[in-house]
């Protein structure tokens, strides 16, 4: 099943267009930010997430971020903001690097990317996100 939560009629041209725009972007000052953090910059793989990684292969663990994302971030009201995204390892690496990269819960996604709690996120945020997570995962699997 494919997690769309707004721009539920886009083509897949739009989406290409959109993931082009995405690929665009600077993520180093972001990045740098993450890293002035001690709670952001305090995460890494272990043995058990890089094992799952290899694993899976990086094709499912992107398309399990992109639903993780439309799931438990994407609605404008998430019932558990705050709970919703676990911070244990070995069970989706995923989930270890939405922490380390604030895009965790609806409260984080305000903080560090400015995107407004309230709404839904649109087609392009969750493009932007599964992007971020997925540049930190590979930074962190070596």
């Amino acid at each position: 099943m494919t997690y769309k939560q707004l721009d539920l009629f886009a083509t897949d041209d739009e989406e290409e267009k959109i993931k082009k725009e995405v690929e665009g972007i600077d993520l180093s000052p972001l990045f740098e930010r993450l890293a002035k953090s001690q709670f952001r910059s305090s995460f890494y793989l272990n043995a058990k997430d890089k094992a799952y990684i290899q694993d899976k292969g990086w094709e499912k663990i992107e398309q399990g971020t992109r639903e993780t994302i439309a799931r438990r971030l994407a609605p404008a009201f998430i019932a558990n903001d705050g709970k919703q995204t676990p911070m244990r390892h070995g069970i989706f690496p995923p989930f270890i690097a939405q922490h380390a990269t604030g895009c965790c819960c609806r409260g984080c996604l305000e903080k560090w990317h400015g995107i407004p709690k309230g709404r839904q996120l649109t087609m392009r945020e969750q493009i932007y996100l599964t992007r971020v997570v997925m540049e930190w995962l590979r930074q962190h699997d070596v």
